[in-house]
């Protein structure tokens, strides 16, 4: 039977090269966001021979399709065993197309799939975000124009602005709720774990000032062989154009070197659709679950 236990920094050792075997674009396939999510989310991960496995939720846990080298189906039979035995349904999620079609393959019938669009992922070239070319995108680069106006500055996040991050992260929570939304809440746990194990996870980020105030941060991770995925961006809503001018300048200076941006999910929140589609994707990266037929 599969042992999983709660994810551990130490673990990064050796997930990480399992998830580089796959190479897969999916967000839920990052290390970090696995690991600065995890208390909340109960992520239980474990070994199976060499693939990944990952299992988030408490009531109703799901399994993420296991990425990795080894033979793929006595992985997924490892799954269904430890589901029976355990008395709880299989559930699977973050399964992109390539995914589903070796599990056609494998298990013919054996698996009802379904989209699952509040996670699919939002993906563009690192040229898309830097330039801003196009009439699409004309308003965009009206609102970084405007805002780089004003007495601005743009740093790499480090250990020496760190309190400085956290710090705007609590004004912004403050001026957006948090203490009365329970996603927030979970949110503002994985910030802080964020910052107190940045280098460890290889984390990177940006953060803009003006006036010499911060008003907006980013932090990310590199996703695998030609992604960067975002994990947080905030800014503050007042201050025209710090949404979309982090979101360049943090492009611009730090991540020309990657072919793709992956700026994660909309969890099926309108706005946050609506601010996602704006950029007009490259990839609106499709994943569905599944549930034995």
């Amino acid at each position: 039977m599969l042992e999983l236990k709660p994810i551990e920094l130490k673990d990064r050792e050796w997930i990480k090269p399992l998830l580089a075997a796959s190479d897969f674009r999916g967000s839920v396939y990052s290390f970090g966001s696995n690991f600065i999510w995890g208390k909340q989310y109960h992520i239980m991960v474990g070994r199976f021979e060499d693939r990944y496995i990952a299992c988030a939720g408490k009531k109703e846990p799901s399994f993420l399709f296991p990425p990795g080298s080894s033979a793929l189906k006595p992985a997924i039979e490892a799954i269904l065993r430890y589901c029976e035995e355990s008395g709880i349904p299989f559930r699977m999620h973050g399964i992109l197309e390539e995914s589903r079609a070796q599990l056609d393959e494998l298990f013919p019938d054996r698996f009802v799939f379904a989209e699952d669009r509040n996670n699919f992922d939002y993906i563009y070239t690192s040229e898309r975000l830097a330039s801003l070319a196009g009439k699409k995108l004309h308003a965009k680069r009206n609102y970084v124009n405007q805002f780089l106006l004003g007495d601005w500055e743009f740093e790499e996040i480090t250990p020496d602005n760190f309190g400085e991050c956290l710090e705007m992260n609590a004004r912004w929570c403050q001026e957006n709720g948090c203490s009365e939304d329970e996603n927030k809440q979970r949110e503002v746990c994985a910030v802080r774990r964020s910052f107190d194990h940045f280098a460890q996870l290889g984390f990177s980020g940006g953060l803009l000032r003006l006036d010499g105030k911060i008003v907006a941060y980013t932090v990310g991770e590199p996703l695998n062989s030609d992604t960067f995925v975002v994990h947080f961006e905030k800014a503050f809503s007042e201050v025209r154009g710090a949404y979309p001018t982090i979101n360049n300048l943090f492009v611009k200076n730090c991540l020309m070197g990657y072919r793709y941006v992956n700026r994660e999910e909309d969890m099926g929140i309108e706005g946050l659709r609506k601010a996602k589609l704006s950029y007009q994707p490259d990839i609106l990266l499709t994943e569905y679950t599944a549930v034995l037929a």
